[in-house]
């Protein structure tokens, strides 16, 4: 093992000389754990990495990647010269690993992600799927720091996840210095031990103390940490335990393969798994939600039904929830499919993480919780997009029609910042069979899908079994002599009927669409009242920043369309009030769109 690990550290440093970038040196400090964790303990097909019996590996530390294609090609999964292709324009071996790699779970690199991901990968292991495997994870310390590996400390305590082990590489240096605790563990080995985890201190060169470790590790009935002391750049007199020798090459190779006995071409054999375990998933019946026209339903209610019935259709549904399931209704789910809903308090970071875990197993999980918290999460939407993760959102209580609990509640960002993600959905429905159908289209897409869910109850406007797709719309109001198009989503497209109804009884008539597809965006439907009507008003309850009315607005611009555009938007810090009285403050209820309507046809004749 010792000449395995000499090479990883070899192979480390070959493949950011030949890159002229990387770790190496944060690399070679890991290299007698992964080396240990190879030779003797880890449990993995890497010719049949779809094999649901294999144990998970994942780099927490996503920027020591150098070692893990090393041990890729100690493996026999790579070659030498694939090696050599790190960080390579069109490399599958980018600078943190990426599930373009048949061997990578989750793409990682933001520090803080690798071991709550993990926390949720265990959790499907062992509470949906009672597989025997392990998943193994490799912590960097300055990571330590990051308020999400204590939100994963905490759950996988709570939840008992003894198949989950994490191994802390302790190396002392951060990126410009020192790391908040060197080399004194004990704090950290202090608060482990308070979250419910059996806990190690070991010197991380020692081979013998390594594969002891992993052997408690094991057999322990809770989850399990080790705290690795290591050198960064192990190995190597020049970088070893030197400041300043973070995320680069070494500036002499050659002497440095040299130091550490030359390049090597040794294999490990990695154990094989075991045979996959069946298992079974409870399946309780639950009728489709339906709704009659007129009744009046919150969305976030009918998305806790939604989501209930797609549990009873598609056993791979899973639900999570940020501790206000009696808000967002997936508590609803929780009762017909209790083995399927995983309750992860307020930690929303952990929550999404978990979620992200979860569908590297083939489940589809719907994380739910106020719009507005999601943000805290956001890094973990981000990066998921980066893992082309399954993952499905709902946040409730958006914009101020949420009320009196005042501005701190109040999602205004949402679909600004989930727009932004690569390849995302976001739909944002106005009434309850509608959120049914798109709930039920969210299921069906792979990829990062986020629903808008409004607290208040409002009138169904849509039959049930009435089809939505993503990217569609739907025009509810439309004649011949409509002067203005008013669009609106969820909560304002009531206000848009009511305003079209109070100006029709002037002597205007107004189109009405629902764009509850905000991404993709039915740009046909817009363009079409752009050519036949004289003006346009989009109403959102969001800041006016990256809205509704700015997808309007590109689809407008990007086709060189003319028709004048009035955006009605959330434009100054809200407080406390009745809903009706926050919309009209805001500039966005039946009353506002009526005058910017009145203005646009005074200036207009």
């Amino acid at each position: 093992m010792q000449e395995l690990a000499q090479q990883l550290r070899v192979d480390s440093v070959r493949a950011a000389a030949a890159a002229g970038s990387g770790h190496p040196t944060s690399s070679m400090s890991a290299a007698d754990l992964m080396a240990v964790l190879f030779s003797n303990h880890l449990r993995y097909d890497f010719d049949a990495p779809e094999n649901t019996a294999n144990d998970h590996l994942v780099f927490s530390k996503g920027h020591a990647s150098p070692l893990l294609y090393s041990l890729y090609k100690a493996a026999g999964a790579i070659d030498d010269a694939e090696l050599l292709t790190f960080r390579v324009f069109g490399s599958r071996l980018q600078g943190h690993p990426t599930p373009e790699i048949p061997w990578v779970d989750v793409a990682t690199g933001s520090l803080g992600q690798g071991l709550p991901i993990s926390v949720g990968i265990a959790l499907a292991a062992s509470r949906l799927e009672r597989s025997d495997l392990r998943v193994w994870v490799l912590c960097g310390d300055s990571e330590l720091a990051e308020g999400s590996i204590w939100e994963a400390f905490e759950h996988a305590g709570q939840a008992k996840l003894s198949n989950l082990i994490a191994v802390v590489d302790v190396n002392r240096l951060g990126q410009r210095g020192e790391t908040m605790h060197g080399w004194d563990t004990s704090s950290l080995a202090a608060r482990a031990a308070a979250c419910g985890w059996d806990v190690q201190e070991i010197d991380g060169h020692d081979l013998a103390a390594i594969d002891a470790a992993y052997e408690q590790a094991l057999a322990a009935d809770r989850p399990a940490v080790i705290f690795a002391r290591t050198k960064k750049g192990s190995g190597v007199a020049a970088v070893e335990d030197k400041d300043n020798q973070h995320g680069k090459p070494l500036a002499d190779p050659d002497a440095a393969v040299e130091e550490l006995g030359g390049i090597r071409s040794l294999s490990v054999s990695v154990q094989s798994p075991p045979e996959p375990k069946p298992f079974e998933i409870a399946r309780v019946e639950v009728e489709r939600p339906a709704y009659e026209v007129g009744e009046k339903v919150a969305t976030r209610g009918a998305y806790g039904d939604a989501l209930a019935w797609l549990g009873s259709i598609d056993e791979r549904v899973v639900a999570l929830d940020a501790e206000v399931g009696n808000s967002t209704y997936a508590e609803r789910f929780a009762a017909k499919h209790p083995d399927r809903f995983f309750e992860m308090y307020i930690a929303e970071q952990q929550m999404v993480a978990s979620a992200v875990g979860m569908q590297t197993r083939g489940w589809k999980p719907f994380a739910s919780t106020f719009g507005a918290f999601l943000s805290r999460a956001y890094d973990f939407v981000r990066m998921a997009a980066i893992s082309d993760a399954d993952l499905k959102l709902c946040g409730s209580h958006v914009g101020v029609s949420i009320g009196a609990d005042g501005p701190s509640q109040m999602a205004l960002e949402d679909i600004a910042s989930l727009r932004a993600v690569l390849g995302s959905v976001v739909v944002y429905p106005s009434d309850p069979n509608q959120t049914v159908e798109l709930l039920d289209a969210m299921r069906q897409y792979r990829g990062i899908s986020y629903m808008r869910s409004t607290r208040e109850a409002l009138p169904t406007l849509y039959e049930p079994g009435e089809s939505f797709q993503v990217g569609g719309s739907r025009t509810l109001l439309s004649g011949d002599d409509d002067a203005v198009t008013l669009i609106g989503a969820g909560i304002t497209l009531h206000e848009c009927l009511a305003a079209a109804g109070e100006l029709a009884a002037k002597g205007t008539s107004a189109r009405v669409i629902d764009l509850y597809s905000i991404k993709p965006v039915d740009s046909e439907a817009i363009l079409g009242a752009a050519r036949e009507t004289e003006a346009i008003v989009t109403v959102e309850d969001h800041w006016a920043d990256g809205g509704l009315g700015e997808v309007v607005a590109t689809v407008l611009a990007e086709a060189g369309a003319g028709t004048p555009l009035t955006r009605l938007a959330v434009t100054e810090r809200p407080g406390s009030g009745p809903p009706r009285d926050l919309l009209a403050a805001a500039g966005i209820d039946a009353a506002s769109i009526v005058a910017a309507v009145e203005r646009i046809t005074s200036v207009r004749s």
